[in-house]
């Protein structure tokens, strides 16, 4: 584990001001200048100056007379002009990529030099984001824990080798929690460099236990390497000292080493380690690793970690275990981050094989569920739940033999249960969820979705007289006619027949925007366009046209993001008869 950290921490100066104002969370008011000019987001300075005169043209305030229309299209002419002013600007637009409406109205950008260019910017940005994930990690301590618990469940499976007649208790399986681990660790950075790390553990196995604890300090000396002292004790082996340093020994490659010195009853046992790694192209590493001590041994591994796959082969050789060990592990590219995984391992002590699942339940919660197969291991059956940082796990032992029968409910038992759960539980939790979180996002955006309502609405107004010389135009020449437009959230499903769809008529501001017979909209949100507004906030929404071309009538429909081009000779309705 490496931390890299540059600059300073609780500046005083403008830029701590500006990172700090940054940390704020994202307003909803942050307009997006592209799409109420409707152009690509590398639009040329052309390109800019054509959509900017366009729109001058329709919401000049001198093209109205009546006092309400010329006060409503004074304000949505600044609107418009203040976004021209920012996109045509290469230093105020690099800000505007980079923070949003909100990095201009911060304090401290006066100190970027403006002959800087976008790139020079970024880096600033980039600076920023150091300083602010200095002060983070200042405000955190990082806690850390896992806690297993060890199920003794052979009484379920073994128990009909024996006479169930002479079995105590009315021949009810036994089933018994025989081990318990515990341990948790906490982080608390103590300069800019040095992190301070407490640790502790508790462990009982069938009625003896014990626990240690560990206190680390890590000092990053540079970007390229870091160190870390330890010092522990505990009730079974006694006081700990230790001392690890990583280094990376070039941009491809990297070396660890470890050595520590154990006080134990027995006396000192001294003990080192040495790891490097190296990449052997963009996705594969390859690992040797040596250890010398109470467990030496000689570990070399080649892991490749894809996209959608992660593989790992290694091979250890000695005392006392040596051992050849394979792994797989599928990634499905789904919403909920599946993965499917198996392995083989091999060597003196037998042979286990392990097969599992993995699934996001939630946003923060991971459930996965793996069976282990050995010999003379026998059926395993193991749990584990991450919880955001802590980790939960559940190893239940069914056998101490290759039991069909174990094996099948092991795999069954826990897909049936899940199913379950997910359905009547999770499902309908997580859907609580995301009903409350928008809820509360529409409520704390009702105002500027009111005002934005209105706006839209001032909009079309202002668009009614530009609308009827444009369909005037496209008639003459049987161009492009919008004969209904919506945009917003359709429902189509019929499982969802009690939730009305959410859409607004967009006709008008759609029209308007048809030039030389063509209608072009860019990649991104259409809230933004001119006479629109978001009716369904957080929700999912598309755009939906019937139009008319050539005599002909047409219909398409897109997603929010997706560019459009229209006359789309696709999607063609034919007259009824």
């Amino acid at each position: 584990m490496s931390f890299q950290r540059t600059g300073g921490v609780g500046g005083t100066g403008p830029n701590a001001n500006m990172a700090a104002s940054l940390d704020d969370d994202f307003e909803f008011n942050n307009q997006d200048y592209y799409s109420l000019l409707n152009v690509r987001k590398e639009a040329t300075l052309e390109e800019l100056k054509a959509s900017y005169r366009r729109l001058c043209m329709l919401y000049h305030p001198d093209k109205h007379r009546d006092p309400e229309l010329k006060s409503q299209a004074e304000q949505l002419f600044n609107q418009v002009h203040q976004a021209y002013e920012v996109l045509s600007d290469e230093h105020s637009r690099a800000i505007y990529d980079i923070f949003g409406k909100k990095g201009l109205e911060v304090e401290g950008w006066e100190v970027v030099e403006r002959k800087r260019t976008p790139a020079e910017i970024r880096e600033e940005y980039e600076r920023l984001q150091r300083e602010r994930e200095e002060r983070r990690l200042q405000q955190r301590t990082n806690p850390k824990g896992t806690i297993s618990v060890g199920v003794d469940a052979t009484d379920l499976f073994d128990r009909y080798d024996e006479d169930f007649e002479e079995m105590p208790g009315g021949g009810f399986p036994h089933i018994e929690i025989n081990k318990m681990h515990i341990s948790q660790s906490i982080e608390a950075p103590l300069t800019n460099s040095d992190t301070a790390v407490l640790s502790g553990s508790l462990s009982t196995h069938n009625g003896n236990g014990g626990g240690n604890i560990n206190m680390t300090v890590r000092r990053v000396t540079s970007a390229k390497g870091w160190g870390e002292v330890e010092l522990g004790a505990g009730d079974i082996l006694g006081p700990l000292i230790g001392l690890k340093v990583f280094r990376n020994v070039s941009p491809r490659c990297f070396l660890t080493a470890q050595c520590g010195l154990q006080f134990s009853p027995r006396g000192l046992r001294p003990s080192c380690s040495l790891m490097t790694a190296r990449h052997l192209d963009q996705n594969t590493m390859g690992y040797l690793q040596w250890r010398w001590g109470p467990n030496s041994a000689m570990t070399t591994s080649l892991v490749r970690d894809t996209k959608s796959s992660h593989f790992t082969l290694a091979l250890q050789l000695g005392v006392p275990h040596s051992y050849l060990m394979m792994s797989y592990q599928y990634k499905f590219q789904d919403e909920d981050q599946t993965k499917v995984k198996g392995s083989v391992k091999t060597g003196w002590f037998g042979t286990v094989v392990e097969y599992g699942a993995e699934r996001k339940i939630s946003r923060h919660s991971v459930l996965s569920a793996t069976v282990s197969i050995g010999v003379p291991q026998g059926v395993t059956l193991k749990i584990k739940l991450a919880r955001a940082s802590q980790t939960y796990l559940f190893p239940v032992h069914l056998t101490d033999q290759l039991l069909p029968s174990a094996v099948f409910y092991a795999t069954v038992g826990p897909l049936l249960v899940y199913m379950a759960v997910h359905r009547l539980i999770i499902i309908p939790y997580t859907q609580a969820q995301k009903e409350q979180e928008l809820e509360l996002q529409r409520k704390s955006s009702a105002t500027d979705i009111a005002k934005k309502k209105q706006e839209a609405e001032s909009a079309v107004l202002l668009m009614q007289e530009s609308v009827r010389r444009i369909i005037e135009a496209e008639e003459a020449k049987m161009g492009l006619i919008i004969l209904n437009a919506w945009y917003g959230k359709f429902v189509s499903d019929t499982s969802q027949k009690q939730e009305k769809a959410k859409v607004i008529d967009v006709t008008v501001p759609l029209q308007c925007l048809v030039k030389d017979s063509k209608l072009i909209l860019t990649e991104s949100s259409k809230a933004g366009l001119p006479g629109f507004y978001d009716p369904c906030v957080g929700e999912e929404k598309s755009l939906k046209l019937l139009y008319q071309f050539r005599g002909v009538m047409h219909q398409v429909i897109s997603a929010d993001t997706d560019p459009l081009r229209i006359p789309k000779q696709s999607h063609r309705i034919e007259p009824e008869p």
